[in-house]
């Protein structure tokens, strides 16, 4: 089953260039590059972090710990994605199937149509603000600070505890220029792991919305009921079926973002909560404008990200519950009861909720998007009244 056109084109080059994408060439050494360049980047943010701790601003420290803490969600997913290798690809194949099939039927062709489009223009939009995102990050080398004239204090895009001098000119560029792709494409995987998910809610959400068209029409109506008094044994067989995949494409979805689910429950919490903290002291300061302008992107994009996970949930949650209902409103009291029996069955499984847990303990909604939102705001005042 051919899978190259199953993701927007941008979607595929970017799991491609991290060794995500099934039969990319050299999986192996781009895999094995990733993780030497992304374990570097966190011991040199870390050992920052433990030397200079005390002898710096505590708003500082948390902006770097708050970087820092996201190269290693971005490790984590990472590495998710390549240990599940073979579910991915199921999910692949999967949605390569529908789009195959999606020629058969009218209302498949428009449904998916119009989600592929949603989805491509989400991803396009995800690169945007990632991109907008990391230029901001990086406007601190071109502020123009008195600091920035003493080699020793030379600003870089990521803080680092170097083991080396950056007096000199050719290295110290030679570094930012490292530092500034690696951020970006750091930066983007990490946004696309998570437009990914929403990817593949919406596709589920398409294959719902075709499975309730169809439970629509099959029942004879009352004009009709002259015409036709039995249901075909082929569109019954077809909804089943539909219902099914349905719902193994769901678990594959769980199976992939269950974990990562349970390890951005507890890490966005903390860098909401210090990117708020740094936005809140650094207010009054001489460089505050500087600082804000710096971060505010990047505190609204770690937003976002709760907010994907949260309303993937909520939306595959919703979306099974219409399958019952599209069951019950449809004309199935038109029919004879050997063909419309089969109802039950499908009303009782849709009562059983589809959804994406965190670490198979809690389901993701907008109600747990709120109690990370509540829980960083909490945090923020109990450190501003410490520090």
């Amino acid at each position: 089953m051919k899978i190259d056109n199953t993701l927007s084109k941008s979607m595929e080059i970017v799991l491609r260039i991290f060794g995500i994408w099934p039969n990319s060439s050299y999986i192996w050494l781009r895999r094995l590059f990733w993780t030497i360049a992304v374990m570097m980047e966190q011991v040199l943010e870390y050992r920052w972090v433990v030397t200079h701790f005390y002898s710096v601003e505590s708003f500082e420290v948390m902006k770097i710990l708050s970087e820092t803490m996201t190269y290693t969600i971005m490790l984590i997913k990472l590495i998710t994605f390549w240990v599940k290798q073979r579910t991915f690809i199921k999910i692949l194949t999967m949605m390569a199937t529908d789009l195959e099939n999606r020629t058969t039927d009218e209302v498949s062709m428009i449904t998916m149509t119009y989600y592929a489009n949603l989805s491509r223009r989400l991803n396009n939009g995800t690169i945007v603000i990632y991109t907008m995102s990391i230029l901001f990050n990086c406007s601190n080398l071109f502020a123009n600070d008195e600091k920035a004239s003493n080699s020793s204090t030379k600003p870089l895009i990521l803080t680092m505890d170097l083991p080396f001098d950056l007096n000199q000119t050719l290295i110290y560029w030679l570094i930012i220029i490292i530092q500034f792709f690696h951020l970006m494409l750091s930066a983007n995987v990490h946004g696309m792991l998570n437009t990914l998910l929403i990817n593949l809610i919406l596709h589920a959400g398409g294959q719902i919305d075709i499975l309730c068209k169809w439970l629509t029409e099959m029942f004879p109506t009352e004009e009709k009921l002259s015409e036709k008094r039995s249901l075909n044994p082929l569109m019954i067989q077809k909804v089943i079926k539909k219902h099914q995949q349905v719902i193994i494409f769901s678990e594959k979805i769980e199976e992939m973002y269950t974990n990562i689910a349970l390890v951005l429950f507890v890490s966005d919490t903390l860098i909401i909560c210090c990117l708020g903290y740094t936005l809140v002291m650094s207010v009054g300061t001489p460089d505050g404008i500087k600082i804000i302008m710096r971060i505010i992107l990047f505190y609204v994009v770690s937003n976002m990200e709760a907010f994907t996970f949260c309303f993937a949930g909520e939306y595959l949650t919703n979306k099974t519950s219409s399958i019952g209902d599209a069951v019950y409103n449809s004309c199935w009291y038109e029919a004879n009861s050997k063909d419309s029996r089969f109802i039950v069955f499908m009303i009782m499984r849709s009562q059983k909720q589809l959804t994406i847990t965190i670490g198979k303990v809690l389901d993701l909604s907008m109600e747990r998007f709120c109690s990370i939102i509540k829980a960083s705001a909490s945090y923020i005042s109990v450190l501003t009244a410490m520090y």
